[in-house]
């Protein structure tokens, strides 16, 4: 199972500059919440800004990561 710890760093890495924070919804380690903010997010829609997030995970979403609420938002 992922960890909130992996989620981030997984995140982080495919998304140049981008910041998240990860919280487990449920404490089973298959229900999150991530709120990502990204510069390139200012470039895209908000359904873009989600489909870039879920694209990091590919297959796992709906495997090993069940349900994955997301925040996203430009740099600040």
């Amino acid at each position: 199972m992922p960890s909130t710890d992996d989620l981030k760093l997984r995140i982080e890495a495919a998304i140049p500059g981008s910041s998240a924070a990860v919280t487990d919804l449920t404490g089973t380690g298959d229900h999150f919440r991530a709120t990502v903010v990204a510069p390139e997010f200012a470039e895209l829609s908000r359904i873009e800004q989600h489909r870039r997030v879920y694209a990091v995970f590919g297959a796992d979403i709906g495997g090993p990561i069940h349900a994955l609420s997301l925040v996203t938002k430009a740099e600040a």
